[in-house]
């Protein structure tokens, strides 16, 4: 159970999500957008929208140091380990209370306007449960786990991650790991299964076309600028 779940599941949702995003862009680049939902309500959107998006870089900015860095690293640069997990601690905390705050006002705005929900598809609630789990998970590892269990998880959980691009796997560090780490690594590997058909795909969408695409010309409508005076009646055509 342990090889099924930590090495066979993990190469198989990077398999969907690798797939799945080429699938949907070669077959569906008119859905591949957030489907914005602006205008139909922006005082809740205007607060919602920076606290998750934001709250939720500085957590995958995290992610990066925490599973990403190994633990010799930082120390070879004087970070000890009681700064780190202090830093850990307390900037990892307040990114993800303002995640949670931040999505707990979209999920508020979607379910309560009446156009939001209604332009809402069940894949869109199947992953905001998802990623909802995945984030609260989190949090619970980032305080819980940091202050009362004490588990290193760099010397488990980021082992076994970094093994997972280097096809060295080691199932037995996530089978010792505290169930909440394990719940919360198989939430976010169904996250990344399900991301290529959902919203989730704007997160690789850029405005590069923007850089070259050719100019917009505006005209003008005043009459002192157009090519001739209008004159009364209709124009002759040709």
């Amino acid at each position: 159970m342990d090889t099924f779940l930590w090495v066979i599941v993990p190469y198989i949702c990077l398999t969907v999500f690798v797939v799945g995003h080429f699938w949907r862009y070669r077959y569906d680049k008119f859905g591949w957008t957030t489907r914005s939902s602006q205008l139909y309500e922006d005082r809740l959107l205007r607060w919602g929208s920076p606290l998750f998006h934001f709250g939720l870089l500085a957590v995958f900015l995290g992610h990066v140091m925490g599973l990403g860095v190994p633990k010799s690293w930082t120390e070879a640069v004087g970070v000890s380990e009681g700064l780190y997990h202090f830093l850990a601690v307390s900037v990892g905390a307040v990114a993800g209370f303002g995640t949670v705050v931040g999505m707990a006002i979209l999920i508020y705005r979607r379910r309560t306007v009446g156009p939001v929900f209604s332009a809402t598809t069940k894949m869109d609630k199947t992953m905001y449960a998802v990623l909802a789990t995945v984030i609260l998970l989190g949090l619970a590892n980032t305080v819980f786990a940091n202050i009362f269990a004490h588990y290193d998880y760099r010397e488990g959980v980021s082992i076994w991650f970094r093994g997972i691009f280097r096809f060295q796997l080691h199932p037995e560090l996530m089978a010792e790991a505290p169930i909440t780490f394990q719940l919360h690594g198989l939430a976010a590997m169904l996250l990344f299964a399900l991301w290529p058909f959902t919203r989730l795909v704007h997160v690789f969408s850029a405005p590069l076309g923007y850089l070259t695409r050719p100019y917009i010309v505006y005209r003008s409508r005043d009459t002192q600028l157009g090519t001739h005076r209008p004159r009364p009646g209709w124009d002759r055509t040709r």
